[in-house]
């Protein structure tokens, strides 16, 4: 178990890769935004992005996706996996490069930040800054995210 007392500020988990197609950003777009520039190249080159691009809410699906997994593969080979409690919310979310059919996007996650909650004796809460990568090295997706981790109990600190 990773308490939040071990938890060491610049730790990095890297999350893997997806290859966002044309289908995936259409179906996407289909059911959660349906921007004429996210549901049809025809349509996308008339627009200031020029042709067929993700929706930013799902490059961050993504994201989520792969933390989610990055986490259950930690907890299912037995290392040391952090108990997280609630998340009270993310700022800074940035979308700043379009995302486009055949790009393939790098996630990665950086503690920044622990804070000792008085309020929540049980509980610290840290915030790591989430970023998205394409196959250039070029930064198109970035956020600040927070979350409780539980504090080691008083028998074990």
């Amino acid at each position: 178990m990773n308490w939040f007392e071990d938890m060491q500020i610049g730790e990095r988990r890297d999350l893997g890769s997806f290859t966002f197609t044309a289908e995936d950003i259409i179906r996407f777009a289909k059911a959660y935004d349906p921007q004429r520039f996210h549901l049809s190249d025809e349509e996308a080159r008339k627009t200031h992005f020029g042709r067929l691009c993700a929706s930013g809410w799902h490059t961050a699906s993504v994201w989520m996706k792969l933390m989610v997994a990055s986490l259950d593969l930690e907890h299912a080979g037995g290392g040391p996996s952090a108990r997280l409690g609630p998340s009270p919310g993310f700022t800074d979310l940035k979308w700043i490069k379009p995302v486009f059919a055949g790009d393939t996007i790098t996630y990665s996650s950086t503690l920044v930040e622990k804070t000792e909650i008085r309020s929540r004796p049980k509980w610290g809460l840290v915030q790591h800054r989430n970023e998205g990568v394409n196959q250039d090295g070029v930064l198109v997706f970035s956020f600040i995210g927070k979350v409780f981790v539980a504090r080691k109990p008083a028998d074990e600190a």
